[in-house]
C-alpha cells in the first residue's frame, strides 16, 4: 500500500522519489532471486504470467529466427504438451498458424501426466525450444519436469549447443514444489503473483543467464530491455513478498494440512456420491486439487449450486471457464465430450477448514443428488 499512496515515483526517475520506487524493486528482484536460487538479473517482471510465457515463447523464436549464427538451418521446432495452459498454447499456434514456427504437441497418458519418453521423441534437429508445465492447472498432475530437464541437459552436453531451451510454467507448483533452478534445470521459467497468495497482474520470467530472447513489446527497455512500460512498482513489492512468505516453515507445515483436507474431501467425495471419480494421479497431484467427474450431471450446474450456497468450485481453469466447451485438458486426457462437461475442479488453499471441507461435500451430495432427479 505504500508505494500505491506514498511512494508513487517512477523508477526510471533519477530524483529521489524514483529512486525509492527502484530500490522496492531491486528488493523483490533479489526476494524472487534467492527463491529461486539464480541471479538477481535474471528475474524479469511482467504483467501477469500470461506476459511471461508469450515473452519466453515468442522471444526464443524470435531470436532464433533473427540469429545470424543460428544453430538451426531450418524452420524452428517447437515441442509442448496438449494439456498445457491457454498462453502457452496460444502463442505457439498463433505462430504455427503465421508459419514462423512448427509444433508437436504430445499427448498426456490416461492419468494427465506427460512421459519424458514422449518428450525426447518428438525432439529434431531443428528443436529449437521444448514447454512443459509443472503442474497442471486443472486436474493438478505433476509433470516430470526435472526428469526432462536432465534429459535436455544431457542431449545439450552430448551436442555442445544452447537448444533446446527448456521453458516451464510453474504457475501452479510454486505453491507446493521445488522451485530452485539448479534441480529443475529450466531455461525459462515462469511464475504468477495471484497464484501465491500475492496482487493481481503481476509475474515473473526467470531467463538463464546466455539464454536468448527478444522483447515482445517495444519501448523504453525496461527490465533489462525485455519488458518495456512502467514498472507496476506496488505489485512487484507484493510479488516479491509473496515469494518470500514460500520459504517460511510455517508454509511447509501449512501445505501438510491442505494435503490431509484435501485428502478427506476426496475420500469422502468418492464414498458418498454414486458414478462420481477423480481425475488423473491421485500421488503425482498437486496437494491443494481435487477434480471429479460426476456423472449424469453437468459441471456448471454443480458450479451454480454450490455458488448458490457460498462454495466457489469450477468447471476447469478459471481462465476459459466461460466457453461452456469441454476442457481441452480433460479431452486430451482421454475423457469423452460428455465424461468432460461433467466435471468439477474443487481446489483448497491454506485458509481452508475441516469444517468447510464437511460443509463441500455434504452440499455436493445434496446437489448432485438433486440434479440428477431433476433429469429423470
Amino acid at each position: 500500500m505504500p508505494y500505491m499512496r506514498r511512494h508513487y515515483g517512477n523508477p526510471s526517475s533519477t530524483h529521489s522519489f524514483g529512486q525509492k520506487a527502484r530500490a522496492a524493486i531491486e528488493q523483490a528482484r533479489e526476494q524472487v532471486a534467492h527463491f529461486l536460487h539464480c541471479q538477481a538479473d535474471e528475474v524479469i517482471f511482467t504483467s501477469g504470467a500470461t506476459e511471461a510465457n508469450n515473452l519466453a515463447i515468442q522471444g526464443v523464436i524470435k531470436s532464433e529466427i533473427r540469429n545470424p549464427k543460428s544453430e538451426t538451418n531450418s524452420k524452428p521446432h517447437i515441442v509442448t504438451t496438449a494439456i498445457e495452459h491457454e498462453s502457452v498454447l496460444e502463442p505457439c499456434r498463433t505462430l504455427e498458424k503465421e508459419g514462423i514456427a512448427e509444433v508437436t504437441y504430445v499427448k498426456s497418458q490416461k492419468d494427465g501426466i506427460v512421459r519424458t519418453e514422449d518428450i525426447e521423441n518428438a525432439i529434431k534437429p531443428n528443436t529449437v525450444l521444448v514447454s512443459v508445465m509443472y503442474a497442471n492447472s486443472e486436474i493438478g498432475t505433476i509433470q516430470p519436469v526435472q526428469e526432462i530437464g536432465e534429459a535436455l541437459a544431457e542431449l545439450k552436453r552430448n551436442t555442445k549447443q544452447l537448444y533446446p531451451v527448456f521453458h516451464i510454467d510453474a504457475v501452479q507448483a510454486a505453491n507446493f514444489l521445488d522451485c530452485n533452478m539448479d534441480n529443475v534445470k529450466a531455461d525459462l521459467f515462469v511464475l504468477s503473483g495471484h497464484k501465491i497468495y500475492g496482487p493481481k497482474g503481476v509475474g515473473v520470467l526467470y531467463r538463464r543467464e546466455r539464454v536468448g530472447v527478444l522483447p515482445i513489446l517495444e519501448g523504453g527497455g525496461q527490465e533489462m530491455g525485455l519488458r518495456s512500460g512502467t514498472e507496476n512498482v506496488a505489485a512487484i513489492v507484493g510479488m516479491g513478498s509473496a515469494v518470500e512468505s514460500l520459504e517460511n516453515p510455517r508454509m511447509t507445515v501449512t501445505n501438510i494440512k491442505v494435503r490431509q483436507l484435501r485428502d478427506k474431501l476426496i475420500k469422502a467425495v468418492l464414498k458418498r456420491i454414486p458414478d462420481s471419480e477423480l481425475i488423473g494421479s491421485q500421488e503425482k497431484r498437486l496437494a491443494n486439487n481435487a477434480h471429479f467427474i460426476f456423472q449424469g450431471v453437468e459441471g456448471r450446474d454443480i458450479v451454480i449450486a454450490l455458488d448458490q450456497k457460498g462454495i466457489a468450485v469450477s468447471t476447469g481453469s478459471a481462465c476459459s471457464e466461460k466457453t461452456q466447451e469441454p476442457s481441452h485438458v480433460l479431452l486430451a486426457s482421454g475423457l469423452t465430450g460428455e465424461d468432460a462437461l461433467s466435471a468439477v475442479r474443487v481446489t483448497l488453499g491454506k485458509y481452508t477448514t475441516l469444517e468447510e471441507i464437511e460443509k463441500v461435500v455434504k452440499t455436493l451430495a445434496q446437489s448432485v443428488a438433486q440434479l440428477r432427479k431433476s433429469k429423470v
